[in-house]
């Protein structure tokens, strides 16, 4: 299993948590609340969670070669929720 993270600024966290849980919810395994979320991608899993200022993400990758596009496709979704700002993504 391969593990990244990334916090991302923004005051919208909550609406991009629920927006993406709400979208994937009908093809995988979703779990969410306000503020707390769980998605079984077959990549691996998206946790997340948002408070009033972050959005924070981490990602677990069946292996090192499926994190890079498991990446990808979670911020590309949350970007395209989030066309009316621009997001920074600093993954560890």
């Amino acid at each position: 299993m391969t593990e990244s993270h990334a916090v991302v600024s923004t005051p919208h966290a909550g609406r991009y948590l629920q927006q993406l849980c709400k979208h994937w919810a009908h093809r995988f395994e979703t779990e969410f609340s306000d503020t707390n979320a769980r998605i079984a991608l077959p990549l691996g899993e998206t946790r997340l969670s948002a408070d009033a200022e972050t959005l924070t993400i981490d990602l677990t990758a069946q292996d090192a070669a499926s994190l890079p596009g498991l990446r990808d496709v979670v911020v590309r979704h949350i970007e395209r929720f989030a066309f009316r700002e621009t997001l920074r993504f600093d993954w560890t």
